[in-house]
């Protein structure tokens, strides 16, 4: 039994109670009388004692942070009471506005550089139907695309929009919370800016417009008011530039691709942009699927629909000729540099000051018409397919000073000069030897490449790793065997051996990195790291490309181009990306030493006529896989410009060889694209002195003396003793049958070490799968002249090598 005093109940005193002091209440107290028990708090006293029995112990020690029940139940009603509060001034202060500038939308206006008018664009082209006009299955089309639940749920969707904001928070990419009828309010009432305001008006007027308005009458003014891309808003407006059709004769199908266009306009019109086909398809199986899943739409009906390919792009007459390339060209730069987004560059009202200058953009158009266009004739097929895309460059800010898109954006309207789907061929190549000086980078055997390295141009030749054979075995163009070559010359000649040897070399991966520093995108379209990418197998735009010869033009400094010099609304500038900013990419060694042997190119190899522009210049050919696209890259070092004539049927879109084209056999890089390069260059810069390269060599790069027998060795160049087999190897990268071997490390060798000799082997390894050099093919070489038999082909007939283990063959196109 305890010994603690029991209370009347029988149960303990609570513990922790200090004794009562007798002194302190009397005789009574302690007695324990009636008042007086220890365990009666209620026991009668003076008054100071009762004050002191009722006082609770102080919290103490960690208990002190901790809130009490009542101080969050306070917090708590407080914050009720300012969120209803606010929201009562809110609903009562924001009233629903007149429609805004965007239901009515202005003109952008683009200027050249000195002020000039170049552009203008942004008309109004708009609709207005009724919902009973829009087919039901079109209407959910868009609805599955944009919000399920429309009919179902209120104005605002509190969830969603705390969803978007946790989201973009934390880092998941900018969410899209708002309902129909939010984006219907933003689109008429409101603006596109993403302000807290703007989404606090954009709240009080979706209540209330849900309250004052049914949802149909909501839904019909978002279909009214929404952009659908090719300058069209409303769902009319964008079923006549689409489909060429009244919405009422829509199918379910286009209503589908006309809703997924919502979510990301110009980006998912596959006619302007046909690299982003794959996301466009994406959204629009996305739609579908949620059609069926919403029960409008049956399964099998979904099942037997095919995309509906959307037609030409029908550009107002106001951006025919070179305009509508240019302000395609400057509303990508401007979205994809996050200055502006798309649907508020589309309200109108911008004043957007390019880069271009008037001078040298009407001398471009002049030089292509010239050189290029005025030998076009209707009488030959071959001339309906001829493209040509130009940009030019100053290297020392990055700025482009012209560019052609194509003969007129109203007839052709995919940009030649930004488009990034035709090989670039062997303009490619400087980028391996610039990364080989940049890398110090060594042959099999041990030797510094410079211009004046001896390397094996041997036809077909295999490329040899550090541990044997790779199973690639590219061939010379016309199936020329140079045997021991210099850097230089092979440059010259655009020898296909010489430099996929080299790109293993210095190692493939380090190839690739050094184009990206010098400024291709990361994701050019078959960029990959493998030997093959020497003979120029990935896909550049004409832009890129220029770039990334300013870069070497600017001594190895490279800036990325820019091509606005200021935007502005309401005399309130925009903010623009810090142009004409430059680092160092390679060193100035490598930069200038490519310099050099780009500069024998013009003097004595493929791109003589490039002579015509009275300085001194640099440069490169290359010619796409089955004559599909010819290139000239240039430069002076005052000007960087990239020519590219490409083949296209107008009807199918389908890549075609330029064949017959312009009258000729053949057209290579040193042919009409080197011309339209030196006219150009001659005519812009005719009232500038001329002056000369400013060149800071590697060490060995001047040197001349010929080869001597031990150089020339075949042991020591890695030349194979016998021909390769005809047969691709079985495992993709494996030395021929009689010799496996592991495939080729992307790593220069260090030592002497000697990979020269592989055994046994068949003729003819590699063939035209394996791609072609700009030296010519059967119907003559790039170095061999002009007019019939003359043209190049450096990396066509199978020159593309596929993803995978080195020395994958690629199939025939």
């Amino acid at each position: 039994m305890s010994d603690e005093p029991q209370q009347p109940s029988g149960e303990h005193q609570p513990r922790g109670w200090a004794p009562r002091d007798p002194a302190a209440h009397g005789s009574t107290g302690a007695s324990g009388g009636p008042g007086g028990h220890p365990g009666d708090r209620s026991g009668s006293g003076d008054g100071s004692g009762a004050a002191k029995r009722s006082k609770r112990p102080k919290r103490t020690g960690w208990r002190r942070a901790v809130p009490t029940w009542r101080m969050v139940l306070g917090a708590v009603l407080v914050v009720a009471v300012l969120l209803i509060g606010g929201f009562i001034a809110g609903y009562e202060l924001v009233d629903i506005p007149p429609a805004n500038a965007s239901a009515t939308a202005q003109s952008n206006v683009y200027l050249y550089k000195d002020g000039s008018v170049l552009a203008r664009s942004g008309e109004v082209n708009r609709e207005n139907v009724k919902l009973a006009q829009v087919p039901l299955t079109v209407q959910r089309a868009v609805l599955a695309a944009e919000d399920r639940d429309f009919y179902s749920e209120r104005a605002v969707d509190l969830k969603a929009m705390a969803r978007a904001a946790f989201n973009t928070l934390t880092g998941k990419g900018k969410q899209g919370g708002s309902t129909i009828t939010q984006q219907y309010v933003k689109n008429y009432y409101l603006g596109q800016e993403q302000t807290l305001v703007r989404k606090a008006k954009e709240f009080f007027i979706a209540v209330k417009l849900n309250r004052e308005e049914s949802k149909d009458q909501i839904f019909e003014g978002y279909l009214n008011t929404s952009y659908f891309g090719r300058n069209a808003y409303g769902i009319q407006a964008a079923a006549q530039a689409y489909y060429s059709k009244d919405i009422g004769e829509i199918t379910t199908a286009e209503g589908a691709y006309l809703a997924s266009l919502l979510n990301a306009p110009s980006a998912y019109d596959i006619v302007v942009h046909p690299q982003n086909k794959a996301a466009a398809l994406g959204r629009w199986n996305y739609v579908l699927d949620g059609m069926v899943k919403e029960k409008w739409l049956g399964a099998a009906e979904r099942a037997a629909m095919k995309f509906p390919v959307p037609g030409k792009v029908k550009p107002s007459t106001g951006l025919s000729g070179q305009r509508g390339y240019i302000v395609q060209a400057v509303e990508d730069y401007l979205t994809g540099n996050d200055v502006i987004d798309e649907d508020t560059l589309a309200t109108g009202g911008y004043r957007i000051t390019t880069t271009l200058e008037k001078k040298k953009q009407d001398a471009l158009v002049k030089a292509v018409d010239d050189n290029v266009m005025s030998h076009t004739s209707p009488d030959r097929k071959a001339d309906r397919n001829v493209r040509v895309g130009g940009a030019s460059i100053d290297p020392g800010n990055g700025r482009v000073v012209a560019m052609y898109g194509g003969v007129d954006y109203t007839k052709q309207y995919v940009n030649n000069a930004t488009r990034r789907d035709y090989q670039v061929g062997s303009t490619f190549k400087p980028f391996v030897f610039t990364s080989a000086v940049a890398n110090r980078s060594t042959t099999q055997d041990g030797r510094r490449i410079t211009p004046n390295t001896i390397y094996d141009g041997t036809n077909k030749r295999m490329v040899q790793g550090p541990d044997g054979p790779t199973g690639y075995a590219p061939a010379n163009e016309d199936d020329i065997d140079y045997g021991p070559i210099t850097v230089s010359t092979a440059t010259d000649k655009s020898v296909n051996a010489v430099y996929a040897q080299m790109a293993e070399d210095v190692g493939p991966g380090k190839v690739k990195q050094t184009a990206i520093d010098l400024g291709l995108p990361k994701n050019t379209p078959d960029l990959t790291a493998y030997p093959s990418n020497a003979l120029g197998v990935a896909t550049a735009s004409v832009l890129d490309m220029t770039e990334a010869y300013a870069t070497l033009a600017n001594h190895g400094r490279h800036s990325a181009h820019v091509l606005v010099d200021r935007i502005t609304k309401d005399g309130e500038d925009l903010e623009l990306p810090d142009g004409g900013h430059t680092g160092q990419a390679v060193g100035r060694e490598a930069a200038d030493t490519t310099t050099s042997i780009l500069r024998s190119v013009v003097e004595s190899g493929t791109g003589t006529a490039a002579q015509a522009a009275g300085r001194p210049a640099a440069g490169k050919t290359g010619t796409a896989e089955e004559d599909k696209a010819a290139w000239f890259a240039g430069y002076t070092p005052d000007l960087t410009t990239v020519i590219a004539v490409m083949g296209q049927d107008p009807e199918t879109g389908v890549q075609k060889p330029l064949y017959g084209a312009l009258g000729l056999a053949r057209i290579n890089g040193g042919g009409a694209p080197a011309q339209t390069w030196a006219q150009y260059t001659e005519a812009v810069l005719r009232s500038t002195p001329a002056t000369d390269f400013d060149l800071d060599l590697e060490r060995g790069a001047e040197e001349t003396a010929p080869p001597t027998d031990e150089e020339t060795n075949p042991q020591n160049t890695g030349t194979p003793s016998e021909k390769t087999s005809s047969t691709p190897p079985s495992t993709p990268g494996s030395t021929p049958p009689s010799s496996p071997a592991t495939p080729g490390s992307s790593e220069p060798a260090t030592g002497g070490t000697d990979t020269g000799s592989p055994s046994d082997g068949t003729t003819d390894n590699g063939g035209t799968q394996n791609g072609g050099g700009d030296n010519g093919g059967p119907r003559g070489g790039e170095n061999g002249g002009e007019g019939p038999g003359g043209g190049g082909n450096d990396g066509r007939e199978g020159s593309a090598f596929l993803p995978g283990t080195r020395g994958t063959p690629a199939p025939r196109q």
